[in-house]
Formats: structure tokens, sequence, C-alpha cells
């Protein structure tokens, strides 16, 4: 597919200040886009102003929540990217209501405005796996049962029915991709709860050793930022179709011993920790193959090129993400800026 297509196409990013929200907004200014950025800065989520260092996109400081603040950039955009939101289960857990305010409440206000503002708006959104919870098979295919294990898994199901049940409606053109792992330049590494890969490649790049928990045999297809990036470029430029919803997945899977040994290759296990065997989801790894047919798309990149770039992005720019003179951030503010009032704030 031609991205040249997007040439001085108006686009909106949610979350363009995050891992996967700024490789997206990056690639769309590479391709000639006219692109705008909304971000809120939410602690925790992972926003970081060098992202987008270096580029012409245009920063919006908003709240999802208000898109009254931005709705100019939303009825002019062609296609709108949303990947706002939070994608922490253990955050989920410890502040259920926040992750309801960011992933649903937040999404809904937003997803209202799109309809009222710039109606049938192509939108492609950010899932995720999580929504599928412990898999009754493998690989997990887009008919996989629905049974989340966590907060996150059903408040970011309830966002994807949103983009489908106002697309069923005619009201958006709204793609879903549900990702799996992903990893690459620009993760955050200093905030917890953003996965385990994260912490992975913290802690070689601090010369630490990586610790997986029992033999580390579970199963995970870990799937690089920029064929993320592609398949949300190849979503956005699609016809239009039926299927509102496609697995995004990594090359092959693989141990989460072998990803550590990668990685960094000094490896130690630990016992598995008493508070997260219940939203342990065993081995997870993803069936793409109508990503392949209805989009095009197909991973690239293995596993052991992609953690090489990772970590030579990271050598060049330590002093953006990683700060070994600091803890990780294992709490969030109470309620981390989130006005709960809106939760309960009907839409106009």
């Amino acid at each position: 597919m031609d991205f040249a297509l997007y040439r001085n196409m108006p686009v909106l990013v949610t979350g363009g200040l995050g891992f996967i929200g700024s490789n997206v907004a990056r690639k769309l200014d590479e391709a000639g886009a006219i692109v705008r950025v909304v971000d809120s800065l939410i602690p925790g989520c992972g926003a970081n102003r060098f992202n987008l260092s270096g580029t012409n996109a245009r920063l919006i400081e908003a709240d999802l929540s208000e898109p009254g603040s931005f709705e100019d950039a939303i009825a002019e955009s062609k296609v709108i990217f949303n990947l706002a939101g939070e994608v922490s289960h253990i955050h989920s857990m410890q502040y259920p209501e926040r992750d309801l305010q960011i992933n649903t409440v937040s999404q809904l206000r937003f997803l209202d405005a799109c309809r009222r503002v710039n109606r049938g708006v192509r939108i492609i959104y950010a899932g995720t796996r999580q929504v599928f919870g412990k898999p009754e098979y493998l690989p997990v295919d887009e008919a996989h049962p629905i049974r989340p294990v966590d907060y996150n898994g059903v408040h970011k199901y309830a966002a994807t029915m949103y983009h489908v049940m106002m697309s069923d409606l005619g009201d958006l053109d709204a793609i879903v991709l549900r990702l799996t792992n992903v990893y690459g330049p620009r993760m955050s590494l200093d905030v917890v709860g953003q996965g385990f890969l994260g912490v992975f490649f913290r802690k070689a790049l601090l010369g630490e050793t990586l610790a997986v928990y029992g033999e580390g045999e579970q199963l995970r297809d870990p799937v690089y930022v920029g064929d993320v990036v592609e398949a949300f470029l190849h979503a956005g430029l699609s016809s239009r179709s039926t299927e509102r919803a496609y697995n995004i997945g990594g090359p092959e899977p693989l141990s989460l011993r072998q990803i550590a040994e990668k990685v960094a290759g000094n490896v130690e296990s630990i016992p598995f920790p008493e508070h997260l065997k219940t939203i342990d989801i065993g081995s997870y790894y993803t069936d793409s193959s109508r990503a392949r047919a209805g989009l095009g798309w197909v991973p690239r990149t293995s596993f052991s090129d992609g953690a090489a770039k990772t970590i030579e992005f990271y050598n060049q720019h330590p002093g953006q993400y990683l700060n070994p003179n600091d803890a990780l951030k294992r709490e969030l503010p109470e309620h981390s800026g989130i006005r709960r009032r809106l939760i309960f704030k009907a839409i106009p």
C-alpha cells in the first residue's frame, strides 16, 4: 500500500505522546500528512514530549473526555488514529474507576463528538488481546470467546463495542486493531505496569539480570512497533468492510525465557507472585490471518532484529527514557489527575 496517499491529509492521533501513538504520528509526518496530536499527559500512561521531537506534528494538550476543546481538529480530520488510553492491567486492578474513566467514559465522549462533527469518519482504535482473557485455544483468532480477566480488558472491550456499534449505525467507520505485546523505540521504561517487555529492556540497559516466573515457559508473540504502525496506516487507507476487528500479533511465538535471553542473556527464575496469578493468562499468541487477508498486513520484524533496534534506540537517547538513579514509579497519585466527577457528568 502506498503511504504517500497520506500526503497533505489532515489526520488526528489521540494519545500521540505515548509509545505507539507517537510512532504512528511520526510515520504519518514522514508520509507528509498534516498531523495533529491530542494528549493529556495523564500520569502512568507513558506520555513523553520527546517522542515527537523533530516532527511537524502539532500538539493539542487536552483531555479526551472534553472533546469540545479540539472539535475543529476532529471535524477537519480525514482519518483519526485513536490510541489514547491506559494499557496497564495492574493499574486497572488497583484503580478500577481510573481505568473506567480513561478507557470508557473518555472514549464515549470523544466518539460522540466524532459522530456529531465528522459523521462517518474512519477511526482506527488501538484495542487489546487482553479482551480474550485466558486462551481456550491457540493461536487466538477473532472468533475466540471474550472473557477478560481484569478491568482493563473489560473496559477496553466496552470501548471496542462503542466503535463497532456506532459504525453499525453509520455514525462512524471504525476499525479495531487488537494488539498483542508491542515493543520498540519510545516505549516507556520508567513507569511500572506498562508490560513485561518494558521491564526486560529497562533491566537489560541497566545491566541487571532478567527474571522470569517459574521456568518462563509461557508463550507470547511480541510484535515490533514499526510493524504495528504499518498496520494502523494500512487500516486507515483500507476499503470499507464488514469486518471491524483484526488481531495484530508478532511473527512467531516465543517463550518468556527465550524473549528474555534474546534481550539480555542473563536470566533467572523466580516464583510466580501470588497477587498476579488471578490475572495471568498463561500462553498467548495470535492468529493474524484476517489482517493479512483484509488489510494486506503481515509482521515482518523478527524479535531478534526488533530487540536489537530497540536497544540501539535507547542507547542513543538514554536520558530521555531511563534514569538509573530513579526507582520505578510504582504508585500513581490518587486518581492521577482524572476528574472523577466526569464519570457522572452527562454527555451534552
